[in-house]
């Protein structure tokens, strides 16, 4: 409900903007634009560029590398994805690589990861191309990593100077302030200055998967158009990164496969933006006043965004003419999304679940509904509670908060099953090959004997327990 409710706000926004535009587009700023790299100091601090000529050329090797064998294997995927309640393909084709267990999700769709080769699992690979790859990008994200952390440290430098420097106008400026004034300043200018704990700077820098992209503009039929600042096609429209750890940096490494015969087309007049060219475009979100950002990508560039960057701004990635690959890498929040979490939500499930040492028959040892909540909400499907509710034996009121909470969660169940059949059944989804179309689970047959399990569809079971509540009552 909270995304859906996020999700309606961000397009009165959208809508809000684009009334306030009409025909008109907002200014931005290129590197051949004079105010560029002033407007970059100081609305986009936060965002940190790193040229090819700066990474180690055996890194490039081996990612790059990487990218090709990937895509040799067949390894990229288009995603099917749910904007405003309509499924999509991305033009993007993706792969997630990262720590083994770790999922992400974004648009209503959850990717997982090929795991890269670390020492503590036993991966087994279908070909050793796609261990060197994994192994290459796990490399980068080391690199990354290190990157990032001195980048913060930077910065925090940075901005305390600049804090002391303050601190010292101001003084000479205001000697008269009172010793009360005087006291609270330096207050809140001591809560600005106490540097970062190692701690906090190395979960927001530990990326534990990369999120790769591939897409080859020339090949596509159609490509959005940016629809604020007039910068042409757009390979991803303006979004924040989903589902990341709280104020994480985000690190992206960018090899579009350039060709010397590959001019910039004279059709399109971007003003100072080559369409020939990627980049990769910055604005304040929901900010008219703010020139936008577009910064050229070139084979081997890096950027990083750091801090809270991803949520005061939003990102969107130009395209080019020429091919390219990317390697996003995010601190994915993992405390709901992992394998180790489902089945330690699975184990707690059971934890209700007991067994009759004469008949062998299954029970529940509680149906107070806060238990009841807490096992249905883990989706542990089986028609137990059904059964312990028609059995008279149980005290009214209990029986009917525990009907009350049971009947409000299948209700919600029900309606996401059918949001994800209406999704297995869109026009997207059919024009996937076979084996990579989403399917309807869980989906019972008659044969199954998993103790009675509740059906697919809950409208019989729904109508039941709310006939029940009514005579109940």
């Amino acid at each position: 409900m909270k995304r859906r409710a996020g999700e309606r706000e961000k397009e009165l926004k959208k809508k809000k903007l684009l009334e306030e535009l009409g025909e008109n587009r907002l200014p931005y700023l290129t590197p051949a634009d004079a105010d560029f790299h002033q407007l970059w100091k100081t609305k986009y601090s936060k965002l940190i560029f790193r040229k090819s000529d700066a990474v180690p050329e055996e890194l490039h090797q081996m990612v790059q590398e990487s990218f090709l064998a990937l895509q040799e294997h067949s390894c990229f995927f288009q995603d099917l994805v749910r904007i405003k309640g309509k499924d999509f393909l991305t033009p993007v084709s993706r792969i997630l690589v990262g720590n083994p267990g770790c999922t992400y999700k974004y648009l209503n769709t959850r990717l997982f990861t090929v795991p890269w080769p670390t020492g503590s699992h036993d991966i087994k690979y279908c070909s050793p191309q796609i261990h060197d790859a994994c192994k290459a990008l796990m490399r980068l994200n080391d690199y990354l990593h290190i990157e990032t952390v001195k980048a913060l440290q930077g910065q925090n430098l940075l901005e305390n100077k600049q804090i002391q420097d303050t601190t010292v106008i101001d003084r000479k400026q205001s000697f008269a302030t009172s010793l009360t004034e005087q006291g609270s300043v330096s207050k809140d200018q001591s809560s600005v200055c106490v540097p970062e704990d190692d701690r906090s700077l190395k979960n927001r820098t530990s990326y534990n998967l990369t999120l790769l992209n591939y897409m080859d503009p020339l090949q596509m039929l159609y490509l959005k158009q940016e629809p604020y600042f007039g910068m042409g096609n757009m390979a991803v429209s303006w979004h924040h990164d989903e589902n990341l750890v709280e104020r994480s940096a985000v690190a992206v490494y960018s090899y579009s496969c350039e060709d010397s015969s590959v001019q910039g087309s004279n059709e399109q007049e971007l003003k100072g933006r080559d369409p020939a060219v990627w980049h990769v475009g910055l604005k304040v979100a929901w900010d008219i006043e703010t020139p936008g950002l577009a910064v050229p990508l070139h084979q081997g560039d890096i950027y990083l965004m750091l801090d809270d960057l991803n949520v005061t701004h939003q990102h969107c990635v130009l395209a080019g003419l020429s091919p390219r690959f990317s390697s996003t890498h995010r601190v994915a929040d993992s405390s709901r999304g992992t394998l180790e979490y489902i089945l330690g939500q699975c184990e707690l499930a059971l934890q209700n679940l007991q067994t009759d040492s004469d008949s062998m028959a299954l029970s529940l040892k509680s149906l107070e509904a806060a238990v009841v909540k807490q096992v249905e909400e883990i989706h542990n499907e089986t028609s137990l509670v059904l059964s312990e509710v028609r059995k008279e034996q149980q005290i009214e009121e209990q029986r009917n908060e525990t009907i009350s909470c049971f009947l409000l969660l299948l209700k919600e169940r029900q309606k996401l099953r059918k949001e994800w059949t209406a999704r297995c059944q869109s026009d997207a989804a059919e024009s996937l090959p076979e084996d990579q179309r989403p399917e309807c689970h869980p989906f019972w047959t008659d044969d199954d004997e998993c103790n009675m399990p509740l059906p697919y569809d809950l409208e019989e079971v729904i109508a039941y327990l709310q006939n029940l509540v009514q005579w109940i009552e």
